[in-house]
C-alpha cells in the first residue's frame, strides 16, 4: 500500500508476517516514512534471515518510480512476549529521528492488521489534529496482570543469545513499584515525534528507567509507552485514549483476539477506525475490504486522486499518475473523522486521561 499525503507526516513502523503475500517469512520490522515535499511513503524494511520477500516486493512500479523502498539488512531477533519487541520499536524510532526530519507521527503496527481506510482518508483527517497528540490506549487498572505479568521477573534471552529463543521466568517475584505509576494497554499507538525523542534522546531520565524496569516484564510493548507518557507531567496532557484499531477478544479473552472475518464486516464498517486487527493470512475479508472500502485491485496500490490511469483488470490505475499531493477522502473518511473527534472529546474531558 502506498501513502500518498502532504498534512501530516507520518511513520509507520510494521511487525510479525505478511497476511497476503503467499508466504510464511517473517519481517522484523518494516519503518515507513512519508516524505514532505514529495508525499511518498519512505519504506525500511529489516529482513528475516533467508526471507525472499524482497523478490517479491521489488517488481511494484511505484517502488522503484519513486525509490522509497530502503532496507536495513542487519535484523535482529524478536522474542514473543519479551522486551526485545520494545528494543526493536525503539530502534525504528531511533533511525528515523536520525535519517529523516519533518514527520509528525509515528504508528506501530502489525502485518496482520489491515487498513479500513484508504491512504487519503488519514491523512485528511489528520491534517486537522494537534501535532503533538498521542493515541495510546492505557489504564491503570492492572487487574489481574499486576500478579502475572509485572510482578514475574521475566528474561528474554534473544537480548544477549545470538539465536532464537523463548522467554523463561525467575523463580522469584517483585514487588509492584511505588516510585511511578504502572500503566497498561494496546502495544498498538500513534505517537507523536516530540514524544518519541523524549524517550530516545531524553533530558528526564524517566525513559531510561522505565526501559530497564520493563526489560523483564512479559509482553513490556504492552505498558512501556504508557507508563512513560503518563508519568510525565509534560506529555501527559497529551494523551488520547484509544488506539484508532478495531479488535474482537474472545470471552473469556486470549492472549490473541479474535481473527477477523467476512462475519464482522459490516461491524468493522461502522467503527470508524483505521485498521483492523488481526487477521488470518489471506482471509476471504481482506479482498472484501480491498474491493468495498481501499478499491484496490490484487497486488495494486490503493488507488487516490494521484491515479490518473484508466481501471483495468489487467492495469493498475496507479500506473500513471499526476499531483501526488491530491487528496480525495472516500465514505469512510466521515465515520473515521467521527472516530477521531469522540476519542479528542474524551482527551478534552480528561476524564479518561492516565486515570
Amino acid at each position: 500500500m502506498v501513502f500518498i499525503t502532504h498534512l501530516p507526516l507520518l511513520i509507520t513502523f510494521l511487525e510479525v508476517p505478511a497476511i497476503k503475500t503467499g508466504s510464511s517469512d517473517y519481517c522484523l520490522q518494516y519503518i515507513i516514512h512519508v516524505i514532505s515535499m514529495f508525499c511518498i511513503l519512505r519504506w525500511m524494511l529489516m529482513t528475516k534471515r533467508g526471507g525472499d520477500w524482497w523478490r517479491r516486493l521489488s517488481p511494484s512500479l511505484q517502488f522503484r518510480t519513486f525509490g522509497n523502498v530502503d532496507v536495513i539488512g542487519k535484523s535482529d531477533w524478536l522474542t514473543y512476549q519479551g522486551a526485545t519487541n520494545i528494543a526493536t520499536t525503539l530502534r525504528a524510532a531511533a533511525i528515523f529521528l536520525r535519517l529523516y526530519g519533518g514527520w509528525d507521527w509515528f504508528i506501530t503496527l502489525s502485518a496482520r492488521d489491515y487498513p479500513l481506510i484508504t491512504q487519503d482518508d488519514l491523512s485528511h483527517v489528520f491534517s486537522s489534529v494537534r501535532r503533538d497528540l498521542n493515541f495510546i490506549e492505557h489504564t491503570s487498572d492492572l487487574g489481574w496482570k499486576e500478579k502475572h505479568r509485572f510482578q514475574p521477573i521475566v528474561v528474554d534471552p534473544g537480548l544477549y543469545l545470538a539465536r532464537r529463543s523463548q522467554i523463561f521466568i525467575a523463580t522469584e517475584k517483585r514487588p509492584t513499584p511505588d516510585a511511578f505509576r504502572i500503566f497498561t494497554g494496546s502495544p498498538w499507538v500513534i505517537i507523536s515525534r516530540s514524544f518519541l525523542e523524549f524517550c530516545i534522546l531524553g533530558w528526564d531520565n524517566l525513559p531510561r528507567t522505565l526501559l530497564m524496569y520493563y526489560t523483564n516484564v512479559m509482553l513490556s510493548q504492552e505498558g512501556y509507552f504508557q507508563s512513560v507518557i503518563c508519568n510525565s507531567p509534560e506529555f501527559k496532557n497529551t494523551t488520547v485514549n484509544g488506539d484508532l484499531r478495531f479488535v474482537i477478544w474472545d470471552n473469556p479473552p486470549k492472549m490473541e483476539p479474535h481473527l477477523l472475518n467476512i462475519s464482522d464486516y459490516n461491524e468493522m464498517v461502522r467503527s470508524g477506525a483505521a485498521f483492523g486487527r488481526q487477521f488470518g493470512k489471506d482471509d476471504p475479508v481482506l479482498n472484501l475490504i480491498d474491493e468495498k472500502i481501499l478499491k484496490r485491485g490484487h497486488y495494486q496500490a490503493v488507488p487516490g486522486a494521484w491515479c490518473f490511469g484508466r481501471r483495468r483488470w489487467w492495469m493498475d490505475p496507479c500506473s500513471q499518475w499526476g499531483d501526488v499531493n491530491i487528496l480525495k477522502p472516500g465514505p469512510q473518511a466521515k465515520k473515521f473523522e467521527e472516530s477521531v473527534s469522540n476519542l479528542l472529546d474524551g482527551w478534552k474531558s480528561q476524564s479518561n486521561q492516565c486515570q
